[in-house]
């Protein structure tokens, strides 16, 4: 395990992003695509995690520079994302493909979000088949898409060609067992690309997040399932 890692946030052609990586650079790569605290100190933590295992590890910022999430009271976060255009976050998240294959020479790449960023992880998987596998935390695909989804979730995982992680938290009181039976049937309805989907019983939306880990069963699902995704991820970039 590398014992020092570089970090810092960066300017990829006009995007804010945070990058922490091996020292001298690594060959498996993936793209964070956060929750909607965007880059705060919860994926800065997992990006440095993944960084120190051997991957780099680059963050989209789904607010664009905006002052730090963390400090954003969360109805302003959520107008905020009541603002994102699919096509836009799209074509953002692919240039940062781009810089992954390009620029920090990565020859493996996977993509990984939670929340928000799950559900564009799965659009992301379904638009690049550069992507080699496509982990969504709690993605939030809501029964009745919200006016701003213009791109169809479940036809886009139908679409994917990579292994697909998805972890279902059974208390989820965003996105309806039924959403998650669409997504899981269009994943299932592929010739290539192992699916995998992981319900957690009794925990919440966002149970990968620290700050819901005051409820037992969200911090035990977060234990059992973060070294699974650390398996899959390792396994598919190197």
């Amino acid at each position: 395990m590398p014992d020092e890692i570089d970090k810092s946030m960066i300017d990829v052609a006009g995007l804010t992003a945070y990058l922490a990586r091996p020292a001298g650079g690594s060959s498996a790569g993936m793209l964070l695509l956060p929750m909607i605290t965007g880059i705060g100190a919860q994926i800065r933590e997992w990006a440095d995690e993944l960084a120190r295992s051997g991957v780099t590890a680059l963050s989209w910022d789904p607010w664009e520079g905006r002052p730090s999430s963390d400090e954003t009271p969360i109805d302003v976060l959520f107008g905020w994302m009541a603002e994102l255009d699919d096509e836009k976050c799209l074509a953002d998240q692919r240039r940062l493909l781009d810089h992954l294959f390009g620029e920090l020479g990565c020859s493996r790449v996977g993509t990984i979000g939670w929340c928000l960023g799950g559900r564009f992880a799965l659009l992301l998987g379904g638009r690049d088949a550069r992507l080699a596998n496509v982990v969504a935390y709690h993605p939030t695909v809501p029964g009745e898409p919200a006016p701003n989804h213009t791109v169809d979730t479940a036809e886009h995982c139908a679409l994917i060609q990579a292994p697909v992680l998805v972890l279902y938290p059974g208390a989820d009181h965003l996105v309806p067992p039924e959403s998650l039976h669409r997504l899981q049937a269009a994943l299932q309805s592929r010739a290539t690309g192992p699916s995998m989907v992981h319900v957690y019983p009794g925990a919440e939306h966002g149970f990968s997040s620290s700050t819901r880990h005051a409820n037992p069963v969200n911090a035990e699902a977060f234990a059992l399932s973060w070294p699974q995704v650390m398996s899959v991820i390792h396994t598919t970039t190197r």
